[in-house]
């Protein structure tokens, strides 16, 4: 039995009449779903009417099957939009440079276009390149990340105490990628005195049918994602990472977002980041063409995206200190600190405040409901501020609640 009132909560009107009259549904794009339960592709093309395919679905899936089955991320009405190239002018490297002037300056409600984004090393990270050879590239620039960071973009009107929601509507990674971790001299990784030599594998990327071969009997699901998105940082408080005024290390995660490594940055997500500095300041890097939670090894997929497309949006005083995502199915509260239970500590503090603030729970209850229905998961292990980030599923709220709980 699928709950009618879940039905109506998942599908949008337009939605429900398309699939009422549609001949043929996309079966590949619901595999994913129906294989989390088992459910064979036999079964799924012999199911009979909508709420049939519907039923294959464990409810605690609808949302998102009924998601995919929806046209995609689209942007918001209105709105210019905007190219940035990666270029030596637009990137730098293993670092957020607020002094910089800013590369483009946007409206809210604009559109923004990364176009082939370099790789790590300011795109000396190619196909064929040594585990020895990445290692010297970043002992060569200590303090600094590996990640070659494109901004700053700064956005009119901007200012601290507000907060931007970026829509994520395009990632397309290229066609190749690799998994690597550094020697254990570098004591990078989670366990760098065990693999203390070091390794890098190629492995490649089949963009159109959305998956990568990691060996002839395993086959990964891509999920493409910026490793790093973030604004300028705060001045005004302790920042992990910071190499001087204004300027941060791309490496560590913090309020001001940046590498949180957070693989739900898929399409048609959601981030939410404080601004902390007039113009907020926007970088970006770090493409992903797949990630585990934790990053164990020190990386993900890594590759460049040929297109990243944003959509930003200012809001005015929103009153969150810490960065948040939302998707379909889910709101996503984050903590981040080097201790990984005081990241934890952080990412509870938050969504107690959002079910308490949006769902009008007083904050036991709210403490409770966080234990008996929101997953805690270790975002990453490896970039100095460790991250947590707590799973808030949508479907347990009423439609009408539902539908008036807003981040900002």
């Amino acid at each position: 039995m699928v709950e009618p009132d879940v039905v109506e909560a998942a599908l949008t009107p337009p939605t429900r009449d398309r699939l009422q009259h549609m001949d043929e549904l996309n079966q590949d794009a619901l595999e994913p779903h129906l294989a989390t339960y088992r459910v064979s592709r036999r079964r799924l093309v012999g199911v009979s009417g909508v709420l049939g395919l519907l039923a294959t679905v464990a409810p605690s899936s609808l949302l998102a099957a009924c998601a995919t089955l929806r046209r995609g991320a689209t942007a918001a009405p209105g709105g210019r939009t905007h190219v940035v190239e990666s270029t030596p002018e637009t990137v730098r490297l293993g670092a957020f440079d607020a002094t910089r002037p800013d590369i483009l300056e946007i409206d809210s409600g604009d559109t923004v276009v990364y176009p082939n984004t370099w790789t790590h090393f300011l795109n000396r990270f190619q196909r064929g390149v040594t585990i020895q050879q990445l290692a010297q590239f970043r002992r060569e620039n200590p303090g600094r990340g590996p990640h070659s960071i494109v901004g700053p973009v700064g956005v009119k009107g901007a200012q601290p105490g507000d907060m931007l929601s970026v829509r994520f509507l395009t990632l397309t990674p290229f066609d190749w990628g690799a998994n690597l971790n550094n020697p254990g001299d570098l004591k990078t990784g989670a366990l760098p005195d065990e693999f203390p030599e070091g390794s890098i594998r190629f492995i490649d990327i089949d963009v159109p049918r959305k998956v990568a071969k990691f060996s002839p009997s395993i086959t990964l699901p891509l999920g493409p994602f910026q490793g790093t998105f973030g604004v300028a940082a705060p001045e005004d408080r302790e920042v992990v990472g910071r190499i001087g005024p204004g300027v941060v290390s791309s490496v560590p995660p913090g309020q001001h977002a940046g590498n949180m490594d957070l693989r739900e940055l898929q399409e048609g997500t959601i981030l939410y980041i404080p601004v902390w500095r007039p113009g907020a300041k926007i970088f970006t890097g770090d493409s992903h063409a797949l990630q585990g939670d934790g990053e164990v090894n020190l990386t993900a997929l890594e590759t460049g995206m040929r297109e990243v497309r944003v959509q930003v949006q200012r809001h005015e005083r929103a009153g969150w200190q810490w960065p948040f995502a939302e998707n379909d199915t889910h709101w996503i509260a984050m903590g981040m600190h080097r201790d990984l239970t005081e990241a934890f500590r952080i990412a509870l503090r938050n969504t107690i405040d959002f079910l308490s603030g949006r769902a009008g729970l007083n904050r036991h209850d709210a403490y409770g409901l966080a234990s008996m229905a929101v997953h805690f998961r270790i975002t990453q292990v490896v970039d100095v501020n460790q991250g947590v980030h707590a799973m808030i599923p949508k479907e347990i709220f009423t439609r009408e609640l539902r539908e008036s709980m807003r981040v900002v």
